[in-house]
């Protein structure tokens, strides 16, 4: 075997991985399960097949689809079986048929909410709750999940739902192949804990001091501290034990408690000490003893002694792990469709106007019923009977093109202080569109009027050229560009577009709508477009583009009601940002 580097956080991590695949393996309802972030690979493989090895023989282990549905998680009617024998026949779901086993969930962090929703109330409730198709059933399901996150970034991350409903989260990235060592308890330890577990006793002690550790660690959730009593029981098992130990009580929080850490306990402050006494002779036949140290602090050492390098840096800052941001990387807006888009489950209806009839969800429908008509109509039990009642026709939900409208104030007063600075800041967020799939399109006021200098585009070398050519001068007609803005943004809302409007402007609005200087007028008609606008279903950001924030462009974006971002410094990164906090949700 190759020799391992002592230095490498691989080895230890591949250890406590280990360990919580056979704490998992123990009680794998009791302790929900384990979060194992890591890719598909060779050292994922060997993990799983460790699990699959500590399992007793016959364990249910099952895998769950990424787009697994409500009938195949949860079960529903069996409509073979159920037209075959003419009355309802119930279909076991994945998640009934892992009971007692282990439910694996590949890509975990791109699972859809209702699947996770689904899933966390299985592990919640120990069954499964089946109303649809005219049945109504509990069905016991305690599994234990093995949720897999592959995300690419540092906040893919899967629901956060799910993973507080899971007692391990362990980190495979940092783990090689030649870190994979032949380590652990031998399956049939971890088989005959199994059957011990229910034996196991734990003190009021080890509760309390599990609880004040994680007081201590910023964890809020009473599920963390469970989790670890649950952990240390399983771990007194393993180790041939009746009553959890010491050491069972800090492997649990250093497994437990790590990963949830959000904040470092306060140093106490050391007392004073008084002068220490004349030390006595030592008794020659009796060995020096360091006393006791409570069990509060051994739990609470052991956790921090697991903190990763990086959460321990953040911590000492004063900042909490991040959670994983919602709806990065979607463009357009989830839109309803009777023709066309992804399926999105079925409606009692008749295929009228180019709607879609569903075959199997109408015989689903109708399949209860087939006794009962079939007595009524002295039909032939061979005869399927369809009402209109029946009639299931298919919904589909598609996401609309979403485009982001630029309207540039390239007026003299701006050209003097920001006009530069804002077309780069622009440009990062063309990038940042052009990532996203959207389009881009980019209007300029200045002078007496406004322009369209770019309509919906795709194309990012097309507006940045468009953007690098935009000349600076003359008037401010803030009124005439937001009325352009208004008129594109109905087009596009004609067209089944979403809209995001980003006006880049230093508020200092100095010509009319008819062209006419005067400052009073021009600031009338900016107000009174800017109303307009708010009455649009379009997410809108006005950024304040002067040397110091100008009253009146926050008044605009009131008006608007608009976000708006003062930026005396031309912060791209921050203007990104600020453009996608504006964009609607599920955009």
């Amino acid at each position: 075997m190759t020799e391992q580097d002592p230095q490498s956080p691989g080895p230890a991590a591949w250890s406590d991985a280990v360990l919580a695949a056979a704490l998992v393996a123990v009680d794998p309802a009791g302790l929900g399960g384990v979060c194992v972030r890591a890719p598909a690979g060779p050292v994922r493989d060997t993990w799983l097949e460790l699990l699959r090895e500590f399992l007793p023989p016959g364990t249910p282990l099952r895998r769950v689809p990424l787009h697994a549905g409500d009938e195949r998680l949860l079960g529903g009617l069996d409509l073979a079986a159920t037209l075959g024998a003419g009355r309802p026949v119930a279909e076991r779901g994945l998640i009934a048929e892992a009971d007692g086993g282990v439910l694996l969930l590949p890509m975990a962090e791109r699972i859809t909410a209702g699947a996770a929703a689904r899933i966390t109330a299985a592990l919640d409730a120990g069954e499964v709750l089946v109303e649809r198709d005219g049945l109504a059933l509990r069905i016991p399901a305690r599994v234990g999940v093995v949720a897999f996150d592959e995300g690419a970034e540092a906040d893919e991350r899967p629901p956060p739902a799910l993973i507080e409903r899971l007692a391990f989260a362990v980190d495979l990235d940092p783990v090689s192949t030649r870190d994979v060592a032949d380590e652990g308890p031998p399956p049939e330890a971890v088989h005959a804990a199994r059957r011990r577990l229910r034996d196991v006793r734990s003190t009021d002690a080890v509760c309390e001091a599990l609880c004040t550790a994680a007081q201590a660690l910023g964890i809020g959730s009473l599920r963390a501290p469970w989790f670890a009593l649950r952990a240390a029981r399983a771990a007194a098992a393993l180790a041939g034990r009746d009553e959890v130990a010491e050491a069972d009580a800090a492997l649990a929080a250093r497994l437990v408690f790590s990963p949830r850490a959000t904040l470092l306990p306060a140093p106490e402050e050391a007392p004073e000490a008084p002068e220490p006494p004349p030390e006595a002779p030592e008794p020659e036949n009796e060995s020096s003893t360091t006393p006791d140290r409570p069990l509060e602090d051994v739990v609470l050492e052991a956790a921090l002694a697991a903190l990763p390098p990086e959460l321990l840096a953040r911590l000492r800052q004063g900042l909490a792990p991040r959670s994983r941001a919602q709806g990065q990387g979607r463009a357009g807006a989830v839109q309803k469709s009777r023709l066309r888009g992804r399926p999105a489950g079925t409606r009692a209806g008749e295929p009228r106007a180019g709607a879609r009839l569903n075959l199997v969800e109408t015989l689903r429908a109708a399949a209860p019923w087939q006794p009962l008509r079939r007595r009524q109509a002295g039909a032939d039990a061979r005869r399927v009977l369809v009402r209109r009642d029946d009639f299931r026709i298919t919904r589909f939900k598609q996401r609309s093109p979403s485009t982001t409208l630029f309207a540039v104030d390239a007026s003299g007063s701006a050209a003097l202080h920001r006009l530069a600075e804002a077309k780069g800041a622009v440009e990062l967020l063309l990038a940042d569109c052009y990532v996203r799939r959207d389009q881009v399109a980019l209007l300029a006021f200045r002078g007496t009027g406004a322009e369209m200098l770019l309509p919906p585009t795709r194309s990012l070398t097309r507006a940045r050229r468009c953007l690098a050519a935009l000349p600076g001068g003359g008037g401010t007609p803030l009124a005439a560009g937001l009325d352009l803005a208004l008129e594109l943004a109905l087009n596009l809302e004609r067209r089944g577009e979403s809209v995001t409007l980003v006006v880049l402007t230093d508020g200092r609005a100095n010509i009319a709508r008819d062209g006419q200087p005067g400052r009073p007028r021009a600031a009338e008609d900016a107000l009174a477009a800017a109303r307009l606008l708010r009455g649009r279903p379009l997410a809108s950001l006005v950024v304040d583009t002067a040397p110091r924030p100008e009253p009146f462009a926050q008044r605009l974006a009131a008006e608007m009601g608009a976000v708006y971002l003062p930026l005396p410094h031309a912060d791209a990164a921050r203007l990104t940002r600020a453009v996608q906090s504006a964009r609607p949700s599920g955009t």
